[in-house]
């Protein structure tokens, strides 16, 4: 067990012949227990101080281990946001390339059924055409041939019977 300041300044030394001057031993005693209990109290201080740098060091490692943890968790979180966006981007993807082949075929279709129109309407006409052509032609044949002028002739007669039928009525 260490000396006290108190245990200093209470002990007592035997006197012997010819010892040493006791004046002279109580001031550096004096002396020794000044500066003994100086130690003491610096050491108490010190102790205390350790104690708080302690608690701060507890404190701060505590920090530490909550940001690393955080930041653990942070990094975590920022590669499931990651993930899910690339997830979600490669969905939005699908489904454009999905939309695209849709729009694609649709307008293939239409236009395929545009085209058959198209040829439907280029056979009607080259139809008409012809039917037209043959009708013209026909009438210029008609108009070339002697029938025309024989027509004239039964229509001119069936004229002149009308007028008869129409006088004597």
């Amino acid at each position: 067990m260490p000396l006290s300041p108190l245990d200093i300044h209470n002990k007592e030394f035997s006197r012997a012949f010819r010892g040493y001057d006791e004046d002279e031993v109580d001031d550096f005693l004096e002396r020794v227990i000044q500066d003994y209990e100086a130690l003491i109290r610096q050491n108490k201080e010190l102790e205390e101080r350790i104690a708080q740098l302690e608690e701060k060091l507890r404190h701060f490692t505590n920090i530490e281990e909550s940001l690393s943890k955080s930041i653990i968790v942070a990094q975590e979180t920022a590669e499931e946001v990651k993930a899910n966006a690339r997830k979600e981007a490669q969905l939005i993807l699908k489904e454009a390339e999905k939309n695209a082949d849709r729009i694609i075929s649709e307008a293939l279709n239409k236009s395929r059924k545009i085209a058959q129109e198209v040829e439907e309407v280029q056979r009607h006409a080259a139809v008409f055409r012809a039917r037209f052509r043959s009708l013209i032609q026909a009438q210029l044949e008609m108009l070339d041939s002697g029938d025309w002028e024989r027509f004239e002739q039964e229509v001119g007669r069936d004229v002149v019977i009308s007028d008869m039928v129409r006088a004597e009525g």
